[in-house]
């Protein structure tokens, strides 16, 4: 069955803009694995705008589920995945100015430092994973740095839904969802895992999670929002069931 990894990091957003010590983004890991989550995922960026580096502590001491890193392939985030170990660390660009990830990982531009850093996590025991767009030249990449895991960037997919009307069955968000599908084949086929995220939401969730061989699906700020409505236990219930009926009406 599919699963879900929940992204905490917009806990810590609210948290750091008073610079204070609430709310706490482990209370809302702990709060998301009673509502059913699978995993769960933080961001430690390198300017450090949300998740601590205490908070990572606390939740590799905490999380009863599987904690997956999200960070830079630079030095020092690496020095901090091996000494802490968490079950996952997924590589993703970085920059300074943008308000959250951008795009995929460009890891052909750089395969011999990634390749270095791949093998430097896996030798600590963690599952490496990159974030990368929905290009075949960038799976292929992927294989050849060691990655275990490819999660494809559903961005585009998901503006294209937003933009439109909501209609999963328009020829834009079919043409997104197709190059989704295409590129989780060739993961497959190249014996990685295929999981999927960003801007991912209760509207748009579904026909990704039809998708054949879809292992995860990590959402984060979606769930934050209907959190601040419903509370985090009911709002990754909620987005649990809409994974599991849109999965299960695919035949998954």
């Amino acid at each position: 069955m599919i699963e879900l990894g929940v992204n905490v990091d917009h806990v810590a957003t609210v948290r750091q803009a008073r610079r204070t010590y609430e709310p706490d983004p482990v209370w809302a890991a702990v709060e998301a694995q009673l509502g059913g989550a699978d995993g769960i995922t933080v961001h430690l960026r390198e300017d450090r705008r949300h998740i601590q580096d205490e908070d990572v502590r606390r939740l590799r001491e905490l999380t009863h589920v599987k904690l997956n890193l999200e960070m830079a392939p630079t030095d020092e985030m690496v020095a901090i995945a091996r000494r802490l170990r968490p079950e996952m660390a997924m590589l993703v660009p970085e920059g300074r100015h943008e308000i959250t990830t951008e795009g995929g990982l460009d890891i052909v531009s750089q395969e011999a430092r990634l390749r270095e850093q791949v093998a430097r996590l896996a030798d600590a025991g963690i599952v490496v994973s990159v974030f990368i767009d929905a290009d075949p030249v960038q799976v292929e990449a992927a294989k050849r740095i060691g990655a275990a895991v490819c999660e494809v960037h559903t961005g585009p997919y998901a503006h294209a839904f937003r933009a439109h009307g909501h209609d999963a069955g328009s020829a834009a968000v079919r043409a997104e969802l197709e190059k989704i599908r295409t590129a989780g084949e060739r993961i497959r086929a190249l014996g990685m895992r295929f999981n999927a995220g960003h801007a991912l939401n209760y509207a748009n969730v579904g026909p990704v999670a039809a998708l054949p061989g879809v292992r995860e699906l990590h959402i984060g700020h979606a769930i934050v929002a209907r959190a601040v409505f419903v509370g985090m236990r009911e709002a990754v219930r909620e987005m649990k069931r809409r994974i599991t009926q849109a999965a299960l009406a695919a035949g998954r």
